[in-house]
């Protein structure tokens, strides 16, 4: 894939992830935080089984019987992220909790590379990057204590 596509596709899909916040969490306070968390993943499980049927994939699923156990671990944590999110929204809001996430996945994802975790190429942390995360903790911070 062109690497521009490829970061078109990433901040379109982070605009959602903005707008999946608030969808959430008034789902949430409407039936409660974990129905409204297992009704979101369920419509998220049919709309991809149609796709991977559409695409003739469908008898590809069986293959993750034979994968090592910890690549099945990403459904679960994104469910502890939604579940998360439908708790936190109401007393947080959605700018501090995306603001937040944010935070968290870039400081994440900087360790994962510098020490080569989850089979990804070693990529040592940067001074920049350490000033980048600085700054987005700063920036999390302002957003959050208003």
């Amino acid at each position: 894939m062109d690497r521009s596509l490829a970061l078109l596709l990433t901040v379109a899909a982070g605009g959602l992830i903005a707008l999946q916040a608030p969808i959430n969490g008034r789902f949430g306070r409407t039936i409660g935080s974990l129905p409204a968390a297992s009704v979101s993943f369920a419509l998220g499980l049919a709309v991809l089984l149609a796709i991977v049927t559409v695409r003739g994939e469908i008898g590809r699923l069986g293959e993750a019987a034979h994968v090592p156990w910890w690549y099945l671990t990403g459904g679960i944590l994104g469910a502890a992220y939604v579940t998360t999110v439908l708790i936190t929204i109401g007393t947080l809001g959605a700018g501090p909790v995306v603001a937040a996430t944010i935070a968290a996945q870039l400081t994440v994802s900087l360790l994962v590379d510098q020490f080569g975790w989850l089979g990804v190429a070693r990529d040592p942390i940067t001074a920049s990057q350490v000033a980048g995360v600085v700054l987005l903790g700063l920036g999390v911070y302002l957003i959050v204590r208003s």
